[in-house]
């Protein structure tokens, strides 16, 4: 047994298509073939889209495809508590602020930029204004049932780090990658770190879930690779440790776009119904 550990982290809102099939099926394979071990996560914190039958649909199409899982699934609806922790304990440090501006709000303040600049667009869409960040008193008690943004610039200031690296494997060679400090204030801006109607997002939950589950290396599309050094900044104000990350190509459909949830002509339940076998969707997704 090596210190290989992946995972597989669906979101039980719809259907598992082949793009899923490929992360799964390629961090599956990776695990294997050096004796590492190969775990599942559930990540259904958003409970107004998440739902049960699509939760066992992610059993039974992972298991027709061959793949097994090391130990229980982790669910997120499970750790909260967890994710509350790790919000108080930010709070305190002041790297927190409540913000109560809409997805309106804050593209109405980004379709003014100043001396006809573009709006800005990082890792989360818009960058935040911050608006809101001056607006609250931070030495108050922890504010519940309200949108929480993270402080960039106070936490680049606690952290102290010019830059933010981390290891990137590929079949031809690993690769240190970092990004300046500097670039994430104006290229990130003030992320939100957990949302009104539920504790956490998926930057906070990622987080804290991969280092519960002992993950050294992270398999995922390469759609989430600008995020990274986002992590590796909140892995470094909460002490833990930094995996090696593993960005992979993304499939897509005959006009590029990028696979959805929404794509059922392409569910690995569709394929299944049709006939298809499991060595047929590896073929279709280049394994």
């Amino acid at each position: 047994m090596t210190d290989f550990i992946t995972r597989f982290a669906p979101s039980p809102t719809g259907p598992l298509h082949l793009g899923h099939a490929y992360s799964a099926l390629l961090a599956h394979d990776m695990a294997r073939s050096v004796g590492g071990q190969f775990l599942l996560r559930i990540e259904d914190i958003d409970r107004t889209r998440s739902r049960p039958n699509w939760e066992e649909q992610i059993y039974d199409d992972l298991k027709w495809l061959g793949i097994t899982w090391d130990d229980t699934p982790m669910r997120q609806s499970d750790r909260l508590s967890d994710y509350e922790k790790a919000l108080h304990i930010l709070w305190d440090r002041g790297l927190l602020y409540p913000c109560t501006c809409t997805r309106r709000d804050i593209a109405f303040a980004a379709s003014a930029p100043q001396e006809g600049a573009e709006p800005a667009y990082g890792p989360d869409g818009l960058i935040y204004p911050g608006t809101c960040r001056t607006k609250t008193d931070r030495r108050t008690a922890f504010p519940e049932h309200q949108a929480l943004r993270l402080d960039m610039q106070k936490a680049l200031d606690a952290v102290d780090q010019s830059e933010f690296c981390y290891t990137e494997q590929s079949s031809v060679k690993d690769e240190t990658l970092c990004t300046p400090a500097l670039n994430m204030v104006d290229g990130v801006g003030d992320i939100v770190l957990s949302r009104r109607d539920f504790l956490g997002s998926y930057h906070l939950s990622v987080v804290l879930d991969d280092a519960a589950q002992g993950i050294s290396h992270v398999v995922r599309g390469k759609d989430i690779q600008p995020a990274t050094h986002i992590h590796v900044l909140l892995q470094r104000l909460l002490g833990l440790p930094t995996p090696i990350y593993h960005h992979h190509r993304l499939i897509r459909d005959e006009g590029g776009k990028r696979l959805a949830k929404r794509d059922d002509a392409r569910a690995i339940a569709t394929y299944r119904a049709e006939g298809k076998t499991p060595d047929d969707i590896r073929r279709m997704v280049g394994l």
